[in-house]
């Protein structure tokens, strides 16, 4: 890998610096990172047969300034421009990390979500608790070294990923897999019955003969006061 100071196809530059410059081989072996004889070879036509120069002022890595001073001084040397836009590197994505207190019950955590979610791919359950296909198979197959007093804990519980992760990566796999939740059956609502629906409707109530009988007080006070005089009715010898 080239350093930083190191021009993008150093022999290609070095080819168009040998063929459109005054530049001396120390001048131009020091700026491509190249040995002296190397650019001597190229000189020569010895070394680098067949690659096309790589003009440095037209891809921004050196200026016609820079190439004058050196060309007055051969003592100078050259360095590198400086580009005008910078790209960042890529940041790979490391794979969750686990505290170490925790890695203990990561196959636990396995073990529930291979018998809960049987749907979710080998690749989400890597990327909630930050294990290995290798432990996910084992598990599976009941070859880990620890099978027997595997038991499944729900990863959440344990800490090792959030509710909001597993309810993503769970969604994410029922819709890959084509799951849906059921539907709620029409005759069989969700929410509770209106009170006006619960209770029975007043004309059916009026259609009984029976219901005006069973709520006139007078009646009902009537029914009571027969009931209480037969109560105190004081009982006869004769009566035995």
């Amino acid at each position: 890998m080239p350093q930083d100071d190191t021009p993008l196809m150093p022999k290609a530059t070095a080819v168009w610096l040998v063929d459109n410059t005054s530049l001396s081989f120390d001048q131009i072996a020091a700026f491509c990172r190249l040995h002296p004889l190397e650019v001597g070879a190229i000189a020569d036509g010895d070394a680098a047969q067949g690659i096309k120069g790589a003009d440095p002022i037209q891809n921004g890595q050196l200026t016609r300034i820079e190439i004058e001073r050196a060309e007055a001084d051969p003592a100078y040397r050259m360095k590198l421009s400086k580009p005008k836009t910078i790209v960042p590197e890529l940041k790979r994505k490391a794979p969750r990390y686990t505290p170490v207190s925790k890695r203990q019950d990561r196959p636990n955590a396995i073990l529930w979500l291979l018998r809960h979610h049987p749907e979710l791919k080998e690749s989400a359950i890597i990327k909630l608790v930050g294990t290995t296909k290798t432990t996910i198979h084992a598990i599976r197959d009941r070859t880990h070294w620890n099978s027997p007093n595997l038991q499944p804990l729900d990863p959440v519980t344990l800490g090792l990923c959030s509710q909001l992760d597993l309810d993503r990566e769970v969604d994410v796999a029922a819709r890959e897999s084509g799951i849906t939740q059921p539907a709620v059956p029409i005759d069989q609502p969700d929410v509770l019955m209106p009170v006006e629906q619960s209770l029975t409707p007043a004309e059916e109530y009026d259609a009984d003969p029976r219901s005006k009988e069973r709520l006139d007080p007078d009646a009902v006070f009537a029914g009571l006061e027969v009931w209480r005089k037969g109560k105190e009715r004081p009982v006869d010898d004769d009566d035995d």
